[in-house]
């Protein structure tokens, strides 16, 4: 984890309090909004945002097993908000991008320095699938479809 979980808490419980306020204004930045997966109580995330074609990407500094991307996921999908306004945005993708293609200069040197190579892909809910995987590192085929004569894993079931 790029960032300690220390750290991450008391962000968390002080400094995400102000930050939520100026966040959705400030170039880089913006506010996610996302609901609990067992709690369905409505959470505001700030966050590093990068504007791509067709969506949005987020560097994930406290790495990728954090509660509001556990949510994104499970949810598929949340809102934006981020420079004045509010964007729907769908069809998460978490992937590991050491190079950190896609994002500007002076913020890869800074996710580098922090160790950061996680991020979150969404595109927008207005936006064709297509337009929103440009830029993106490709997928391995396997990701894509199942190998053929290979059984696809089974679904657990609720008991």
């Amino acid at each position: 984890m790029p960032i300690p979980r220390t750290v991450g808490r008391w962000n968390k419980v002080g400094l995400n309090r102000i930050t939520r306020r100026i966040a959705p204004w400030l170039p880089g930045f913006g506010v996610v909004e996302h609901r609990g997966r067992r709690s369905g109580r409505r959470y505001r995330t700030p966050v590093n945002v990068f504007a791509t074609e067709g969506g949005y990407r987020f560097a994930l500094t406290y790495g990728p097993d954090t509660d509001w991307v556990k949510n994104v996921l499970a949810a598929g999908g949340c809102e934006l908000r981020t420079r004045g306004r509010t964007i729907r945005l769908v069809a998460p993708r978490l992937y590991r991008d050491e190079r950190r293609q896609g994002i500007r200069p002076l913020e890869r040197q800074i996710l580098r320095l922090l160790g950061v190579a996680d991020f979150l892909s969404l595109r927008a809910a207005d936006q064709p699938e297509a337009e929103a995987r440009s830029g993106l590192p490709a997928r391995p085929s396997a990701a894509r479809r199942p190998t053929p004569g290979r059984a696809r894993p089974r679904t657990s079931r609720a008991s």
